[in-house]
């Protein structure tokens, strides 16, 4: 049986906060710990610039992302865990990926149709105004990163499943005119993933500027966890777990038991101000050695980057030839 690979990108465009934990970095450390899968993280930060990110921005949440990512467990020496741009393959792989790529098929990528809506909503005569070729064509660059490696496997959201199948569509083109080349990858679909709210009691995202750093020294945790919206029951009154971001965010770290007892003292009114010192409490303890590895690594970015160089060194034993071999099926050969 063939061994299922596995490949995930992270955008390097923030600070990673605990619904990155939850949903994203601890699933994907867990999974890696499989030994009869490879798995492939990479910090996709040529994908941020699509976004057209500050520089200094770009760089600083490089460096913080792949701590986070060590501190937390990851076996660099298991897993392939490399820096995007380390990668010189991907780059010409993605040129030659254009000329089997229909350019009807970037019109339907969701990035690309939302920025299109939005100027005609405001009222733009030109419908491309301010769209920049690097997020037209940014779901070729996907595919390059998807196909290198010849993933079986790609975890993504549902909003993100496109771009797998776009990769897939691409690959098929490329199969069909140059030969067997490519494995068609499958997305895998997190319908179970963890999903948390923020401060405001949204979706804990960057954009709503309502996230917990996942590595917030103990002052900052206290001070935004402090901040989570709560209702105006009063203390001594039962509350509802359903709708608590309070109990969402605790029961993503405690064990059932734990749980058990949280909603028993619910029913019993637990004060809000109660709640929060015990979440704040309980999640400082259970962050705190990762944390303390997490800022060590920060203050020595070399080790972060000698391992990310490592990582960019194995993976390039798998692009640099298997790269020569496209650019022979494409005609691309040395001449005597």
């Amino acid at each position: 049986m063939t061994q299922d690979i596995y490949l995930t990108g992270i955008t390097t465009t923030g600070t990673p906060h605990i619904g990155n934990y939850v949903g994203a970095i601890r699933p994907g450390i867990a999974a890696s710990r499989d030994p009869s899968t490879e798995h492939f993280y990479f910090l996709a930060d040529y994908h941020s610039l699509a976004k057209n990110e500050d520089p200094d921005k770009i760089a600083r949440s490089t460096l913080e992302i792949a701590a986070s990512w060590m501190a937390l467990g990851l076996d660099t020496d298991r897993a392939f865990f490399y820096r995007q741009s380390d990668i010189p393959e991907i780059p010409e792989l993605t040129w030659i990926l254009t000329g089997m790529t229909a350019k009807g098929l970037m019109n339907r990528a969701h990035s690309y149709k939302a920025a299109v809506q939005a100027n005609e909503e405001r009222g733009n005569a030109d419908p491309d105004k301010g769209i920049m070729m690097a997020l037209y064509s940014y779901p070729i660059l996907m595919a390059a990163d998807i196909l290198m490696f010849r993933s079986t496997k790609v975890p993504v959201g549902r909003d993100q499943k496109q771009h797998v199948e776009m990769a897939r569509d691409i690959a098929q083109r490329f199969n069909h005119h140059y030969g067997e080349t490519f494995v068609l990858p499958e997305p895998v679909i997190g319908d179970h993933t963890a999903v948390l709210k923020g401060l405001d009691g949204r979706k804990m995202s960057k954009s709503y500027n309502n996230t917990i750093p996942l590595f917030a020294n103990e002052k900052q945790l206290r001070k935004l966890i402090m901040k989570i919206k709560t209702n105006s029951l009063e203390p001594g009154e039962p509350k509802d777990t359903a709708d608590s971001t309070l109990f969402e965010i605790y029961k993503a770290f405690a064990s059932e038991e734990e749980v058990r007892d949280i909603e028993k003292r619910y029913a019993e009114g637990i004060a809000w101000g109660e709640m929060k010192q015990l979440l704040f409490e309980y999640i400082n303890e259970h962050l705190k050695p990762a944390r303390e590895e997490y800022e060590r690594l920060i203050a020595n970015p070399g080790i972060v980057e000698a391992e990310l160089l490592k990582g960019a060194g194995k993976a390039r034993e798998r692009s640099a030839p298997f790269l020569a071999q496209i650019r022979d099926s494409i005609g691309i050969r040395r001449l005597g």
